[in-house]
């Protein structure tokens, strides 16, 4: 199924277009579809929040890393800043997802 971008940005395949997949595909409820995806973000991002690694097989890995504090600078007006430290997410593509993205190219199916 190829899935059609309605936006002049860059294309996103959203929770609802997810949904609506499962919907299709499963044949899932509409209602089930949109709770199952929900709960599984929901799970990622609490795994993610309570310092658990996410690894999906063949798709690739979320971690949390903790950035160091830093000097900055504003850049507006030249100011030095400090830059505090801060927990930031992520992402490790496996090297399968890697392999596929290589030779697929730029479109986007998901049949």
């Amino acid at each position: 199924m190829d899935i059609a971008v309605e936006s002049l940005e860059i294309p996103a395949l959203t929770k609802a277009q997810l949904a609506e997949l499962l919907f299709e595909k499963i044949g899932l409820n509409k209602r089930e579809s949109k709770e199952m995806i929900d709960a599984f973000f929901d799970l990622v991002a609490d795994s993610l929040v309570s310092g658990v690694d996410v690894k999906l097989s063949g798709f690739g890995n979320f971690q949390i890393r903790t950035k160091a504090p830093r000097p900055g600078r504003n850049p507006r007006t030249g100011e030095a800043i400090p830059i505090e430290s801060r927990r930031v997410v992520t992402f490790h593509a496996s090297h399968k997802l890697k392999e596929q993205i290589q030779h697929e190219g730029h479109a986007f199916s998901l049949t």
